[in-house]
């Protein structure tokens, strides 16, 4: 509406302040709107992103709540949840970033896994694909190294938190506190790049922050050397072990291996069912494709240890041909029993120090080369890989050959 201005007599509108021809007040006892601060305008955020607010009145020194759009009630408003590990942030920005980094990969609000939880759902099935305990142990040992991230939330894990483990990293050993040696922690990273990829592809996290760096190279140096060979038992080591072969010893292995080259773990989990004693052979192996379920035959001088180990456990109810003694019950021989074992062995006896587990396989294949066994049935045996695409392809072995090519070994 139209009104006329007391000063100049034009035509002025009934909402203006002043008169915007000659300056007159129109209004002199209206307050002055203040300008709007285009700078505090903030954008509306999409809808299902979440909430942010500011809680006034109350002195906090993190204001701004985020909170996170759950689902909708009955009559269709938005129910919200508190965005966790961390709902309130020093300001709006902070809180819109939190938002935006949750959106891009949501995850249960009433259940942030941690670094322990994921662990055991992991390991749950990832232990399945283990073929042997010993495999398991090395699993469990390291984990050991990680107690620092147990609590952590698994959004929250990062490269430097995995790197602590694996250069830091402190478990209880025997009653005594140790840090990873090099070996350990090769076996940390390799832990946590198989979790976190299962993490990654569960979609519990969006990035595997343990590939996105590498053990150092003093670390990877320190694995790569080899500090000792492998060395084969003397005619004098030979005599010793024979000369104090009792039933209550594991000594018999130790011969078992010396003429079978098989890996200690391979013996470890050679089962009754896997001994043929009618023709005298094994069937096992592990660790590469030439090396499963291969045949060995028993070499002549150990068929009494294996037949004396095979009736054992038939008669107590065992499947495997090795066992112990633990909780008042026999069961399958472990790779850390034997080496006990062996090493009390090694020391009871006088050998060489330097003497190792593995000894045994290194024993067979140096005798078998002494007495010139062929070297395509040494390859056979100890389950290594024959390069020769005729000898591998085209050429049909008879076990008859075999058993005359081990039995040269004295």
């Amino acid at each position: 509406m139209l009104i006329q201005c007391p000063e100049c007599e034009l035509q002025v509108s009934d909402k203006a302040m002043a008169c915007p021809h000659c300056g007159y007040p129109m209004k002199p006892t209206a307050k002055p709107r203040k300008p709007r601060n285009k700078n505090n305008k903030r954008r509306r955020l999409p809808n299902g992103f979440g909430q942010i607010s500011e809680i006034k009145n109350r002195n906090l020194r993190k204001p701004f709540r985020a909170m996170i759009t759950v689902g909708k009630n009955s009559v269709g408003r938005p129910i919200c949840k508190p965005l966790k590990p961390e709902s309130y942030f020093e300001t709006y920005n902070d809180a819109y970033s939190a938002l935006v980094e949750y959106n891009k990969n949501p995850y249960d609000l009433d259940s942030v896994m941690t670094v322990k939880d994921l662990y055991k759902r992991w390991s749950k099935e990832h232990f399945k694909t283990l073929k042997t305990a010993n495999s398991v142990y090395s699993v469990e040992s390291a984990w050991k190294y990680c107690s620092a991230v147990y609590s952590m939330k698994v959004t929250e894990l990062r490269a430097r938190h995995i790197k602590g483990c694996v250069e830091e990293g402190v478990a209880t050993v025997r009653g005594k506190e140790q840090r990873p040696n090099a070996n350990m922690k090769n076996k940390i990273k390799t832990l946590f790049n198989q979790m976190l990829d299962y993490a990654v592809e569960y979609e519990l996290v969006d990035r595997n922050y343990a590939r996105t760096f590498n053990l150092s190279d003093e670390t990877i140096k320190e694995i790569t050397t080899v500090k000792n060979e492998h060395i084969a038992f003397t005619d004098y080591e030979m005599d010793l072990l024979w000369n104090n072969l009792t039933d209550d010893n594991y000594i018999d292995l130790i011969l078992i291996q010396c003429y079978s080259g098989w890996r200690p773990q391979e013996l470890c989990l050679l089962e009754t069912k896997n001994i043929n004693i009618d023709n005298w052979t094994f069937t096992g192996g592990m660790k590469t494709d030439a090396g499963i379920d291969r045949i060995v035959p028993i070499h002549s001088k150990i068929q009494n240890l294996v037949k004396r180990r095979y009736d054992k456990a038939v008669v107590n109810g065992t499947s495997y041909l090795f066992t112990y003694p633990h909780k008042g019950k026999n069961t399958n021989l472990t790779y850390n029993y034997y080496h006990k074992e062996f090493t009390k062995i090694k020391e009871e006896l006088g050998l060489n120090p330097e003497h190792r587990p593995h000894d045994g396989r290194k024993h067979f294949v140096t005798m078998a080369k002494k007495y010139k066994v062929d070297e395509y049935a040494i390859k056979y045996m100890v389950g290594h890989k024959i390069s020769d695409i005729t000898e591998k392809i085209y050429t049909e072995r008879e076990s008859k050959w075999l058993r005359e090519e081990i039995e040269k070994i004295k």
